[in-house]
């Protein structure tokens, strides 16, 4: 099973908040995901982190990936990609 979103954020913190609730809808859709759930979150804040601080942009975070599986469930595929840049802003930061 596979996902893919987007998000656009004000801050790394906020843009890492967003990440894990849309993720939280993949797995309310595709509950297999939770088992990669910890994955997705780490390889996220491994990207956002390396951007710079920077209040005038915000920070857009793309996620995407796939598990898959065997009868007994046990996961024989797995695939976790994400990455994350400044753009500019769009709205106020709240």
């Amino acid at each position: 099973m596979s996902y893919s979103f987007s998000i656009v954020a004000a801050t790394k913190a906020l843009a890492l908040v967003a990440v894990a609730a849309e993720f939280d809808k993949v797995v309310a859709s595709q509950p297999i995901h939770a088992r990669d759930r910890e994955a997705v979150l780490k390889n996220a804040d491994a990207v956002v982190s390396l951007l710079a601080d920077d209040d005038t942009k915000d920070v857009a975070v793309s996620c995407n990936g796939y598990v898959s599986w065997t009868g007994e469930g046990n996961l024989c595929n797995a695939s976790v990609s994400a990455s994350a840049g400044l753009s500019p802003r769009k709205q106020p930061a709240a």
